[in-house]
């Protein structure tokens, strides 16, 4: 677990930057740390935080104090509270909120990944395993049950005698395939086949929908870990890009990789760049992306697209002569669609940080 006086250490950087006070609670509203010169009145100790945390609401204001929850995957890890004496510091309060789930997460991949080597180092000793070609999978349950998963995967018909399957988290199953009896020109093709069967048989055998992904292939022990991070990445980057996708490779995520690192401050100026200060609203029209993603899987040829949409061509010009009016690009010349289908995803990362 994350040490208090780490969490400690961070509050006091953020008093000698921002000089504001703050607090850090449980979502069981146990105090765990705070600047020296934080009043901590009873009744925020004892009712408010409490009920913060178990209700909806991402933030919440108490006479001076603001609160914010420090959410990680999706659960309520901590509750920052933040004395409030001027405006300048809302912005200070949330830059917080990211440095302490920052250091959490940090915190929780270095446990993952240390704990899963020793795992790995261990059983290598131990059954002498023996340096051959592998892929690391991940397989996301979403929170499922990981017993049965973990049951139904070692006993696919594909698993072989040097393959090794492990759980790392409640929600992730990792298997180590051997696939050193897979020629190199088939490998692709046949690492796409392993995951897309992982996700087919979880599906059908114990109906749990689970994402699958994957690492590049690594020939030592050592880079078992390099594989198993390229598959949590995948997985990571495939959320916020390609969700409609079930099994996603590291080799293929493209541009989102780099995307999904851009920092928040460079995203916001290039969506201003591209649209200016608003958003244009038909990109949350699902009529007119639909339009534009069919546009793009037909890399950006009029006719086809129109016959796979079943509209005549003069109907889709029109449909992408409005498009263009909305958004300012005409997605039909090469240059503005790739701006297009970049600001799309930039802005699919800016709304999965929020």
């Amino acid at each position: 677990m994350l040490s208090n006086q780490k969490l400690q250490n961070s509050l006091n950087e953020m008093k000698e930057i921002s000089h504001m006070d703050t607090a850090l609670f449980t979502a069981k509203g146990k105090l765990v740390a705070h600047t020296e010169e934080m009043p901590l009145p009873e009744a925020l100790e004892q009712q408010v935080v409490v009920d913060f945390a178990e209700s909806l609401a991402e933030k919440q204001t108490y006479q001076d104090y603001h609160l914010y929850k420090v959410m990680v995957e999706g659960e309520t890890e901590y509750i920052l509270v933040c004395l409030v004496k001027e405006e300048s510091f809302l912005v200070c309060a949330q830059m917080a909120v990211c440095q302490i789930r920052n250091l959490v997460m940090s915190f929780a991949e270095q446990f993952d990944r240390n704990n899963f080597m020793q795992d790995i180092y261990g059983k290598a000793k131990k059954h002498h395993i023996q340096e051959v070609p592998r892929v690391v999978f991940v397989i996301d349950t979403g929170s499922k049950n990981n017993d049965m998963a973990m049951e139904l995967v070692k006993n696919l018909a594909d698993i072989r005698s040097k393959d090794f399957v492990t759980c790392v988290d409640q929600h992730s199953i990792v298997l180590i395939k051997d696939v050193s009896h897979i020629k190199e020109e088939e490998m692709e093709e046949r690492l796409s086949k392993i995951a897309g069967s992982l996700a087919d048989n979880l599906h059908m055998e114990a109906m749990i929908r689970v994402r699958v992904g994957y690492g590049n292939v690594v020939t030592q022990l050592p880079e078992i870990a390099e594989s198993y991070q390229e598959a949590r990445m995948a997985l990571e980057v495939g959320r916020v890009f390609y969700a409609k996708y079930d099994t996603i490779s590291y080799g293929k995520l493209g541009i989102g990789r780099l995307i999904y690192q851009l920092p928040m401050s460079l995203c916001n100026m290039f969506i201003k760049e591209v649209f200016g200060e608003k958003i244009p609203d038909i990109l949350d029209d699902e009529e007119a992306m639909s339009t534009i993603n069919k546009f793009f899987e037909n890399n950006l040829n009029i006719s086809e697209t129109a016959r796979q949409l079943y509209v005549h061509r003069n109907t889709l010009v029109y449909r992408l002569e409005r498009i263009e009016k909305a958004i300012g690009l005409d997605i039909r010349t090469f240059d503005d669609a790739m701006t297009f289908r970049i600001a799309v995803m930039v802005i699919a990362h800016m709304r999965d940080q929020m």
